[in-house]
C-alpha cells in the first residue's frame, strides 16, 4: 500500500501542474473554437474510455453539459470494435481518456471518428502514447509514473483536464476557480489520520452500496471500483435516484452505504435518502464539507473536509477520502492495494 498512499498525498502538486499544462492546451483549443464557431463548435461530445477513466468520463458528461449546453454522450467502443459498426460523428468531438495512452479500443474510436470527420482530443497521463499520436489536440495529466494498480493521483488528473476540456468549450467559468482545487485536496488530505483509525470498523465487510448524484455521480463509480480492486468488497453504485427505483429493497440494519453528499442542486436528493435509510437502520457515511453541516447530521457517520465547497468544485476534493480509505481498509484486510489480485497496471481490451 506503500505506492498507492503516496500517489494519494501527491495530488495537490500533480494537479497544480496538469493545470498549468493543460491550461495551455485548452486555451489553444478554445481560440481555434471561437475563430469559426459557427463550423467548428461541436453539436455533440463524444467521451471514449474504460475503468477509471470512464469513472471520469462520466463527471465529464455532467460538467460539459452543465457548463456548455453541449450534449454529451459515452461511446461504446464494442460498437466500433467488436461489430464494426460506422457511427457518425459528424459535427462531434470526440474524447479518449486512457491513463496510459495505449488502450487500442480507445484509440480506435478516436481513429474511426476522423475519418468520419470528426475533432479528437485525447486526455493521457504519457506523452508519447498511441493515444497522443493520434489525437488532434492532447491535453496531458502531468502526476509522473504511477506505481500503485489502482488509479488516484491519474484519476483526479483527468477530472482537472476535463475542466480545462469545459473551458475550452465555452463554459463560462473562471480558470481562477479552478486554481483553488489543489488547495481543496490538500484540505481532504488532512481526514488521513481519521480515515485511518475509522476503516477498521469496516474490516469485515463483504457488501456496500456507493451513492452519488451530479456531478459526483462519477465519484460514486469510482470509489466503488476502488473497494472491488483494493478490499475485494461487493460494492454497487448508484445515483440516489436510480437507488430508490429497486436496490433500496436490499438495504437491512447495518448495511453499509457511503454517500458523497455536498451542496448545491443534489442536497435535497442525498437528505432524502438518507433520511430513508435512517429509517432503515443502514450503516450510513458521508463525504462532504463544512458547509453541509445539516447533512452530515444525519449519516451514522461523516468525513467532513474543513473547507467550504461548492459543488462545482467538490469532486476532486471529494474523492481523496474515498482514496484513503480504500487504502487503509485494504491494510486492515491484510491486502496489497497496489498488487491487487488478477489485475496489472495497463489492461488493452478491444
Amino acid at each position: 500500500m506503500a505506492h498507492m498512499l503516496a500517489e494519494i498525498r501527491q495530488q495537490p502538486q500533480v494537479l497544480a501542474r496538469t493545470l498549468d499544462s493543460a491550461l495551455r492546451s485548452a486555451s489553444r483549443l478554445r481560440a481555434l473554437l471561437e475563430r469559426d464557431r459557427a463550423r467548428l463548435r461541436p453539436r455533440l461530445v463524444v467521451l471514449a474510455a474504460r475503468g477509471s477513466s470512464d469513472n471520469a468520463a462520466q463527471f465529464g458528461r455532467y460538467l460539459i453539459e452543465v457548463a456548455t449546453g453541449i450534449p454529451v454522450s459515452l461511446a461504446a467502443p464494442s460498437v466500433e470494435t467488436l461489430y464494426r459498426a460506422r457511427v457518425d460523428y459528424r459535427n462531434a468531438l470526440v474524447v479518449g481518456i486512457s491513463q496510459s495512452g495505449e488502450s487500442p479500443d480507445i484509440r480506435r474510436v478516436l481513429e474511426r471518428a476522423q475519418r468520419a470527420g470528426a475533432m479528437t482530443v485525447g486526455i493521457t497521463n504519457v506523452a508519447g502514447s498511441p493515444l497522443t499520436r493520434v489525437a488532434d489536440h492532447v491535453f496531458l495529466v502531468r502526476a509522473g509514473r504511477e506505481k500503485s494498480v489502482a488509479a488516484t493521483k491519474t484519476y483526479t488528473g483527468q477530472l482537472m483536464a476535463l475542466y480545462l476540456l469545459a473551458h475550452a468549450l465555452g463554459a463560462r467559468i473562471p480558470v481562477d476557480r479552478f486554481r483553488t482545487i489543489p488547495a481543496l485536496a490538500e484540505a481532504a488530505l488532512t481526514l488521513d489520520p481519521q480515515v485511518a483509525a475509522f476503516a477498521a470498523r469496516y474490516t469485515y465487510m463483504r457488501h456496500a452500496v456507493v451513492i452519488g448524484r451530479g456531478l459526483n455521480y462519477g465519484n460514486a463509480q469510482e470509489f466503488a471500483l476502488k473497494l472491488m480492486e483494493t478490499s475485494y468488497v461487493v460494492a454497487e453504485r448508484f445515483s440516489s435516484a436510480d437507488f430508490l427505483h429497486g436496490p433500496i429493497a436490499m438495504v437491512e440494519p447495518r448495511f453499509p452505504a457511503f454517500l458523497f453528499a455536498p451542496g448545491g442542486p443534489v442536497r435535497g436528493s442525498i437528505r432524502s435518502i438518507l433520511s430513508r435509510l435512517r429509517t432503515l437502520d443502514a450503516e450510513t457515511v458521508t463525504i462532504t464539507d463544512e458547509s453541509n453541516a445539516g447533512v452530515a447530521r444525519l449519516a451514522t457517520k461523516s468525513l467532513v473536509i474543513p473547507a467550504d465547497i461548492p459543488e462545482l468544485l467538490s469532486p476532486i476534493p471529494y474523492i481523496v477520502p474515498s482514496q484513503l480509505f480504500a487504502a487503509h481498509l485494504a491494510r486492515e484486510k491484510n491486502l496489497d492495494p497496489d498488487r491487487p489480485r488478477s489485475l496489472t497496471k495497463v489492461t488493452r481490451t478491444l
